[in-house]
């Protein structure tokens, strides 16, 4: 690694914390909400672009359209063309991307669990404050 943070070509780990670190761009991307849904869904199954759009509600097309080319990009997520008319497309998660699974599942599982709490503690905050 060098002064900066970033890495060398040595694959040794980055310093998240660093500026310039692309392991902070990497986490940058996979903790973003449309990537953690996206990688989630297609953990489940490949899935076409308008089957993703439907099952993430509140996506644009936009949002989902940059949102996969980033992951596929990543190597988390392979895009099929099949020349059919009209052309088919099909996104599913690589091996990489599979390797998330567990970890995105985790931090879903726990804001599922402790809604509540964060619910209760945003009004004791938000009272303190009048």
């Amino acid at each position: 690694m060098t002064i900066d943070g970033s890495l060398e070509e040595t694959g040794a780990r980055g310093d998240v914390y660093a500026a310039n670190c692309p392991t902070r761009k990497l986490l940058d991307r996979i903790a973003d909400k449309w990537s953690v849904l996206i990688l989630l869904l297609l953990g489940q199954e490949a899935m076409r672009f308008n089957m993703l759009r439907r099952r993430v509600d509140g996506v644009s097309q936009k949002m989902l359209s940059q949102t996969l080319r980033s992951l596929e990009r990543d190597g988390l997520v392979s895009r099929t063309v099949v020349a059919t008319v009209p052309v088919t497309v099909t996104y599913a998660i690589t091996p990489l991307g599979r390797g998330l699974i567990g970890s995105l599942q985790s931090m879903i599982d726990w804001a599922e669990t402790h809604m509540e709490d964060v619910s209760v503690a945003q009004r004791v905050y938000d009272e303190a404050l009048h």
